[in-house]
């Protein structure tokens, strides 16, 4: 099954750091985050990859030119301004059977091939993997006087699960695909057809949305606590 990863945003949100890289290339550990991701399928069995590419692409050439990684990675120049959506419709022609598209900034220890079981159990077109929701603020619980009866740092907040990409998709997902944003323009119209499933994961998620968050997990892994899919530096491929 091949994977296509979106990583062609200009990701603003971790300006200044991506005026000169795509944000899923800001190094963690020592390692592009988008190389974790990719090293993550490939410990599960996945050697396929699609880059679905855009800002800055010469960065992912040049990156993975020379280098082994186990798997063949095709990148895609799908426009520079493009949206998610288009970004994905745009590798159609390299697909020839259910694939995977996921998000080149977020990790996650969910089993792939439990997503892709539960995805043909319902026999619908997309599958998308869903992860608790956390409140990125901390939350107070205050009396009428203005006391503060309780403080939760970041709490969870029930009954509500966040997309965390990992989505399995059937070809025929192509046959009406309209709009240019995955999120806003294709998934909702799916959704009111029942077309639309969800595997929720409990486990470990991280988006790497801002460079503060590289920052935070660049601390864990200093820590030496033991993450499997966070990929060790890869070796430049031998003459």
């Amino acid at each position: 099954m091949k994977v296509v990863i979106l990583c062609g945003g200009q990701g603003i949100r971790a300006f200044p750091f991506t005026t000169y890289l795509p944000k899923p290339m800001l190094p963690l550990g020592g390692t592009p985050v988008l190389v974790h991701v990719i090293k993550n399928f490939i410990r599960q069995g996945f050697h396929e990859f699609i880059l679905a590419a855009g800002y800055r692409q010469d960065v992912l050439h040049d990156y993975f030119e020379g280098k082994d990684i186990g798997a063949h990675i095709e990148i895609v120049d799908t426009g520079e301004e493009a949206d998610t959506g288009r970004r994905i419709y745009n590798c159609r022609h390299l697909i020839d059977g259910p694939f995977i598209a996921t998000y080149g900034d977020g990790l996650s220890d969910v089993s792939l091939h439990d997503v892709i079981a539960f995805h043909r159990g319902h026999g619908a077109r997309l599958t998308i993997t869903s992860v608790p929701m956390y409140s990125q603020y901390g939350v107070l619980s205050v009396a009428e006087d203005g006391a503060i009866d309780r403080f939760v740092e970041k709490p969870l907040i029930q009954d509500y699960w966040i997309n965390a990409g990992f989505m399995v998709m059937e070809p025929a997902i192509f046959d009406d695909w309209n709009g240019e944003n995955l999120e806003r323009d294709i998934i909702p119209p799916m959704i009111a057809r029942r077309e639309a499933f969800t595997y929720r994961h409990d486990g470990f998620f991280k988006s790497f949305d801002f460079y503060k968050d590289v920052v935070e997990m660049d601390e864990v892994i200093a820590e030496g606590q033991p993450l499997p899919w966070i990929a060790a530096p890869m070796q430049e491929r031998a003459a």
